[in-house]
């Protein structure tokens, strides 16, 4: 029987301090928190995703040693991820200040640590499989070591292998060379609305796939996540389609591009075609925002289960 591989996460691991206010305060104001947290997040709430929807995990990312390190210790050997890197002993790791306001949207302040210290040697220790799916997280591409590190590897494994990018909100802000190598070696570019406007020059949705899939490998996919609006999926040598959602009453909307990532890579390993990835990964990001947290990706059977629940409207593509 083949090996229907394994998500391969190049990101970040860091602890989430996440606080529920009503507004963000005006400069120099401020507001007391109605609920907090502290939690291992960042590239955490993407592998959790796959790993609950069924795919084996590979973390390639660092890691410190004190207060937030712990935490992120303790969440990778609870795991059961393949954890290829032993951490470093003298450095913490980083941290992320999420303010979720009562519009659900979340705003991030983030503070680096060992995570941004990744190197060309790491990566040499990532033994790559047949089937295997890299996911490239493009918080890892803001920090210089990463940055120098992560190109040439990923033009290094087998051309067979696919590469899957959520560039994240940063992409506005990383070097123009690391970004571009990075989006030739991508096979499936996912990314939020806003992201796509930023990384196509101000183009609209439609408009927007068109150019992306034109700075991706020849070949390639472009899905625009929209929200509960669902997603907008562009094909080489094919119109673009929306692939619907479904409508719930969202509380968080922290996390639920981690949970589209790691559900749609975790049907792509099982074989699903992309547009029926797509719309798995549409109601597993529905089901995650009406939970408080950032790592709230539903289960697989959560995710059947609404699945099969779907109206006609929104049936098999």
């Amino acid at each position: 029987m083949p090996d229907r591989g394994r998500l391969v996460y190049v990101g970040n691991v860091i602890v989430d301090l996440v606080m529920q206010i009503d507004a963000i305060p005006e400069p120099g104001g401020d507001t007391l928190a109605h609920a907090s947290m502290h939690t291992a997040g960042g590239g955490f709430n993407t592998m959790i995703a796959a790993a609950r929807d069924g795919a084996d995990v590979v973390f390639t990312g660092q890691y410190g040693t004190g207060p937030f390190g712990s935490t992120v210790r303790a969440a990778l050997a609870d795991s059961g991820f393949d954890v290829v890197q032993a951490g470093i002993a003298d450095v913490d790791s980083g941290y992320c200040v999420a303010l979720v306001d009562a519009s659900t949207e979340r705003t991030f302040v983030t503070s680096v640590g060992a995570e941004g210290m990744l190197t060309a040697d790491d990566l040499a220790r990532v033994t790559m499989r047949a089937n295997d799916i890299v996911f490239v997280s493009g918080y890892s591409l803001a920090h210089p070591s990463n940055a120098a590190a992560i190109p040439g590897w990923l033009e290094s494994i087998p051309g067979n292998v696919r590469v899957v990018l959520d560039p994240s909100p940063l992409i506005g802000e990383l070097d123009a060379d690391v970004r571009e190598r990075v989006l030739r070696r991508t096979d499936i570019l996912t990314l939020n609305a806003r992201e796509a406007q930023i990384l196509s020059g101000g183009r609209e949705k439609s408009a927007a796939t068109e150019r992306l899939s034109s700075m991706i490998r020849v070949g390639g996919s472009v899905i625009v996540r929209d929200g509960e609006r669902g997603a907008l999926l562009a094909r080489a040598g094919t119109a673009a389609v929306t692939i619907p959602a479904i409508e719930v009453t969202a509380v968080d909307s922290n996390g639920a591009g981690d949970a589209h990532g790691g559900v749609l890579t975790a049907a792509l390993l099982r074989g699903a075609a992309l547009p029926d990835a797509v719309r798995r990964a549409n109601f597993a990001a529905a089901l995650a925002v009406t939970q408080v947290g950032p790592s709230t990706s539903p289960t697989a059977t959560q995710i059947d289960a609404a699945l099969a629940d779907a109206p006609r409207s929104q049936g098999r593509l």
